[in-house]
């Protein structure tokens, strides 16, 4: 176990041997003023209107200048490692993304799903049983991107798939000792506390987890349609007046060959279609999706610049001029430029070919777009006019060089437009395999694997130290780091203590209410403190008062468990939750509408089963 966890059970055992010591005082005014920050922020984030870094980190520091919190004690979630390992993981996410492993992930676990509800089957399903077994945290952060690509090309919502994605995860955590650190933490705290006892197994919470997991995703793939918003953007041609025609040819040892189209993913990029095939000067118009692709075959799409992009990620596909290969930088190290041409520019009136393209700027024209409409010529016959939009490839420079130049009306780069470093793929998840490795089975913590994994990814060059560095999503970071200091105040001004207190001591002196109320207790702070923080906090509350009541320890025990690793109904209750909430396009009332249900019905069947599983009077 690491030190954090002891450092942990050891507060925790501290607060055991406290608890029913002494009466509890009243709640003093930190206590009253750091209950009314929070509700504050959550009413804020109810409405919407802020986003969720700036009102949980004004929330932080209006506490830190009320003196509830000292600075110390705000920024201490910077150090935490829940934190920390987020950040890190997106580096490593990046490497599979910019080596085309992520592609690879998406097609080989989730395949061709034909519905939305088929595709959350898919989805739920290996993650829920991944999760088991390994970190839910880098799980989450490793499909994220594969999920965005895989429902881009199946034309699905992206909004129907990252909740259910990050539930997945948590509803798969519930079933086994390691599936979560929270479960870790309460089987410390039980070890600790009876050493004289059986220690908690490895699948003696699956009695209630397993159940609660089957139930999850049946509640998902039958509500989620109704419950969860759809916020696919409607992309197509018709949407954009930047309609380009681009060629691409077909790689004589690419993965490709022999492959239909349908197969290769070449009829599902929204916003994109394949017009015709040019092979050996015979044209194939109107393209069937069982049209096997052949060596050397130059595919004609028009589409959006989006859709482009992820045309120039598919491996077996380069562009079909050959001045690509002539440019002086590597093609990992380009980008997509568009530049607008202006009416003084040199290029007005020639061709493409006879302008020098290539010559002049160091940069190759790989598609036009003129007004929307498609242009039938091979790009270095099209003679350029004032207006075209052009889409380059080219060295990141080329849009800093010609920003200001009398050539081109407006000169804009294309974010996440780099070629995929293909040839690095393999050892991309092999530092990725060999990460899950070393955290699964040799208990390598967590930190120190993603720390790891993700120097290898720089230092192998899968991903450039710039786009690492860039690839890191401050904002989740800094609400997750915030969120510890809401945590702390609830802590250390007794509040989390007053309210736990107060809340048991409405259930008497019924073991059955006692139990079902010392849930909602953990359920509650889960939401809104930390899962390991909450069960902390409750785990000797809840020994305390099943010393009271003379009854077994064990179902509390395993309630708490459940409790604190169930957390469903906001998104800073969780990581994974957190994780998904930008990728999603979500609000903060998608996750109560869809959660709050699914942490009733988990605190339903967990306050049923633990009981009959492990009776009081056994």
């Amino acid at each position: 176990m690491d030190g954090n966890a002891s450092i942990v059970i050891h507060t925790a055992l501290t607060m055991l041997a406290q608890a029913g010591a002494q009466p509890q005082a009243p709640p003093s005014w930190q206590a009253w003023a750091t209950v009314g920050v929070i509700l504050l922020i959550l009413v804020m984030l109810i409405w919407n209107r802020v986003s969720t870094d700036v009102l949980i980190v004004g929330g932080v520091t209006l506490l830190v200048l009320m003196g509830i919190l000292t600075p110390k004690e705000a920024v201490a979630g910077m150090a935490n490692e829940g934190m920390l390992t987020v950040a890190v993981l997106f580096v490593v996410v990046a490497g599979l993304q910019e080596t085309g492993g992520v592609t690879w992930l998406g097609q080989r676990l989730l395949g061709r799903p034909k519905n939305i509800v088929a595709a959350q089957a898919r989805l739920m399903l290996p993650v829920a049983g991944f999760s088991a077994v390994m970190n839910n945290t880098p799980l989450v952060a490793m499909l994220i991107p594969a999920v965005t690509e895989w429902a881009k090309q199946h034309h699905l919502s992206v909004s129907k798939l990252m909740i259910p994605l990050s539930y997945a995860a948590i509803f798969g955590g519930t079933c086994t000792l390691i599936g979560t650190s929270t479960n870790l933490v309460v089987a410390g705290l039980w070890l600790q506390s009876f050493p004289e006892r059986e220690p908690i197994g490895m699948f003696d919470i699956a009695w209630v987890g397993v159940p609660c997991c089957a139930v999850g995703i049946a509640y998902l793939l039958v509500f989620s349609r109704w419950l969860l918003p759809d916020r696919k953007p409607p992309l197509s041609p018709q949407d954009d007046p930047r309609a380009y025609t681009v060629e691409m040819t077909v790689d004589a040892n690419g993965p490709l060959i022999g492959k239909t189209i349908e197969e290769a993913g070449l009829r599902q990029l929204t916003g994109l279609f394949l017009a015709e095939i040019d092979r050996q000067g015979q044209v194939l118009p109107a393209v069937g999706p069982t049209e096997k692709l052949l060596a050397g075959d130059r595919l004609i799409f028009v589409g959006i610049v989006d859709s482009i992009v992820d045309l120039h990620r598919v491996r077996g596909l380069t562009p079909a001029s050959d001045q690509v290969f002539k440019l002086d930088a590597p093609r990992v190290q380009r980008c997509l430029i568009e530049a607008v041409v202006s009416d003084t520019c040199g290029l007005v009136g020639k061709t493409i070919r006879d302008g020098q393209f290539r010559t002049v700027y160091n940069a190759v024209v790989i598609a036009v777009a003129r007004n929307g409409e498609r242009i039938k010529k091979k790009i270095g016959d099209i003679v350029v006019r004032a207006g075209d939009t052009l889409l380059l490839e080219a060295h990141p420079n080329f849009a800093e060089q010609q920003r200001n130049s009398r050539d081109f009306y407006l000169v804009s780069k294309i974010e996440n437009s780099n070629p995929p470093r293909h040839e690095k793929a393999v050892l991309a998840m092999l530092i990725l395999a060999g990460m899950i490795t070393a955290i699964t089975l040799f208990g390598v913590p967590v930190l120190v694997g993603a720390m790891t994994a993700a120097g290898l990814m720089i230092i192998t060059r899968c991903v450039p130290g710039n786009i690492a560095r860039k690839s890191v999503d401050w904002q989740v970071v800094v609400v997750i780091a915030a969120s510890f200091g809401l945590g702390n105040a609830l802590e250390v001004t007794g509040a989390a203590q007053s309210i736990a207190h107060s809340l048991v001591g409405l259930a008497s002196d019924n073991p059955w209410t006692t139990l079902i109320i010392i849930y909602g207790v953990t359920m509650l702070f889960t939401e809104l403190i930390t899962n390991n923080a909450a069960a902390v906090l409750v785990f000797p509350i809840a020994h305390s008062i099943s010393q009271q009541l003379n009854v077994d320890f064990t179902p509390y025990a395993m309630s708490v468990m459940m409790a604190a690793s169930a957390s469903f109904s906001t998104p800073i209750g969780y990581q994974t939750n957190l994780m998904v909430l930008g990728p999603g396009g979500y609000k903060f009332t998608d996750y109560f509408r869809v959660g709050i249900p699914l942490n009733l019905t988990m605190w339903t069947i967990t306050s049923c089963l633990a009981p009959v599983i492990w009776p009081f009077h056994p």
